[in-house]
């Protein structure tokens, strides 16, 4: 069966990061994740569905899957579709949203079910017992009756989230619906509901964890399931590691890593290449990316780095954090409100429940954070930031923008300084590691 697997999406909701599709964790990124999960199912012919803003970089990394550029992202799914379905002709197809991240036996359940000679369709949906902002089947026994986009919290047609993973048995009669449809970013869903009218199309439950990427703070949700496929300890025969830190359960330890005297990693952890954890720094379920530096008398708990991240004296928390950002001597982040209540987060001006009571906070690339900042739970940072020293970071902050305190209060202007890029780091570097 061939698979068209959907990357094209700007990830407007995952600001301040960019790019969810390629954003590393664990050694890995959503792409990877999902089609080798794809291919643990036995679905190995599979069409990637990109725009403009990921397509060179993913052939550029990818070049073994097939590749169709989405020429008006607006058009939702739809748009993706209509460029797509022409070129694959006829026959069975999977649509499958990289955002999901699902268990391979789903994808099987999901073949089964179209194997009944009435079934036109089937889409996969999971039981949830609280609001989840995404589109509910409405159901007839097992058949589909229609799908409710994003309806209010209270007002959920059913229980049953649906899950960007589709089967239609003839991808010309899903073509034809969705040149019928109107040219919205929901014109998939409507061509959906046309197709519910005429066909039968089945809803597939699934029990196992799924995790939905859409905010920047589900790759905290991400981070254990990933961390928990670590069952034993493996150290590149090139790390080094200094006989009185302490590698303690299930750490991945990649090429060039470096850990100093007195350091402790306590896993489940991944360290990635060249990464550095420094004297009496310690590191606890966590993935650090490539060439970062943890360190002196750093804690990182709970959190991802991308690569090249640097940390002095430094405390961070139940975070996620992109490329290129240094952390100065004394900062911390503020993981956990007073009344430990459930942490909200601003998404486009609405407020927005995280799900999380322990939340750090949200890095872009490219910043630099000053001595003794500090960072309320929840506050996400946007990418070509400084923030001065002695900062009390209360609310996010905008792209390229340059943070000061004044009267206690946060003065928020343009950042028209150029932030260094990570290269230039690497004096610096040389000298943590004594060449």
């Amino acid at each position: 069966m061939r698979v068209l697997l959907l990357i094209a999406g700007r990830s407007v909701r995952f600001w301040p990061l960019s790019e969810k599709t390629l954003f590393p964790i664990c050694g890995t990124n959503l792409l990877e994740i999902t089609t080798g999960r794809l291919k643990s199912a036995g679905l190995t012919d599979i069409t990637l569905i990109g725009g403009t803003h990921n397509l060179e970089l993913v052939r550029e990394k990818y070049p073994e899957f097939s590749i169709v550029e989405q020429k008006d992202l607006s058009l939702g799914m739809r748009g993706a579709l209509l460029d797509a379905l022409p070129e694959i002709g006829s026959g069975p197809v999977m649509i499958v949203c990289v955002n999901d991240v699902i268990d391979p036996s789903a994808y099987k359940n999901l073949i089964d079910k179209c194997q009944s000679p009435d079934v036109q369709g089937a889409l996969l949906a999971q039981k949830v017992d609280r609001y989840f902002p995404g589109g509910y089947l409405q159901i007839d026994g097992e058949r589909i009756t229609s799908i409710i986009e994003k309806p209010k919290e209270g007002n959920e047609p059913s229980d049953l989230v649906n899950i960007v993973a589709h089967v239609h048995k003839d991808s010309s009669v899903l073509l034809e619906a969705l040149k019928q449809a109107p040219a919205k970013d929901d014109g998939y869903e409507i061509a959906l509901d046309q197709l519910f009218k005429k066909y039968i199309y089945s809803a597939v439950p699934f029990e196992g964890v799924w995790q939905a990427i859409k905010y920047p703070w589900h790759m905290l949700n991400l981070l254990p399931m990933l961390l928990s496929k670590i069952s034993e300890q493996k150290i590149h025969e090139s790390a080094q590691v200094h006989p009185t830190a302490v590698i303690d359960g299930s750490v991945i330890m990649s090429e060039g890593v470096k850990v100093f005297p007195h350091a402790t990693v306590r896993g489940p952890c991944y360290i990635g290449p060249n990464s550095i954890v420094a004297n009496n720094a310690l590191v606890r379920d966590s993935s650090i990316g490539s060439d970062c530096v943890v360190g002196y008398s750093s804690e990182v708990k709970a959190s991802v780095f991308a690569d090249h991240v640097w940390t002095h004296t430094t405390y961070i928390g139940d975070s996620v954090v992109g490329s290129n950002v240094s952390f100065g001597a004394g900062s911390a982040t503020g993981n956990l409100r007073l009344d430990e209540a459930e942490i909200s987060s601003i998404v486009k001006g609405e407020k927005i429940k995280t799900g999380l009571n322990k939340f750090g906070t949200i890095i872009g690339a490219d910043c630099r954070l000053g001595i003794h900042t500090g960072i309320n739970p929840g506050i996400k940072i946007g990418s070509g930031t400084f923030i001065s020293s002695h900062v009390l970071v209360s609310e996010d902050v905008p792209d390229k923008s340059f943070v000061t305190m004044k009267k206690d209060e946060m003065r928020v202007r343009e950042n028209k300084i150029g932030v260094p890029g990570a290269e230039k780091r690497e004096g610096f570097r040389n000298k943590t590691i004594g060449k």
